[in-house]
């Protein structure tokens, strides 16, 4: 049976700037590409959703309730609730995903 992958508002937000970002600074086909790759990422979470490991950011402070799916260099961050996933945050892991991770899902 098929988990609904859905994407938050940030998420999607995520994805315009990542979109953007490579259009700007590579080509727009790439950055085409790149998008069409996440998606097949977050595509197989339907089927798999608990295929992602626990970003280690968040195991440190003994939170669970989140995956990951790395399509490099990017972090898809999720949670999965009843038969619904939900894509929470997409970004570059080269970042300071301690900071990311805090503001989007702690609201810290």
């Amino acid at each position: 049976m098929s988990f609904e992958v859905r994407f938050a508002r940030g998420a999607e937000r995520d994805l315009v700037e990542i979109h953007d970002y490579i259009s700007s600074f590579d080509s727009p086909a790439n950055a085409s590409r790149m998008l069409r790759r996440l998606q097949e990422a977050t595509d197989t979470l339907a089927e798999f959703p608990e295929r992602g490991s626990h970003p280690r950011e968040l195991l440190e402070l003994g939170i669970r309730e989140y995956r990951q799916l790395v399509a490099t260099p990017y972090r898809i961050v999720y949670r999965i609730v009843d038969r619904k996933v939900m894509i929470l945050l997409i970004a570059d892991g080269r970042r300071d995903m301690r900071s990311l991770l805090a503001r989007r899902l702690l609201g810290a």
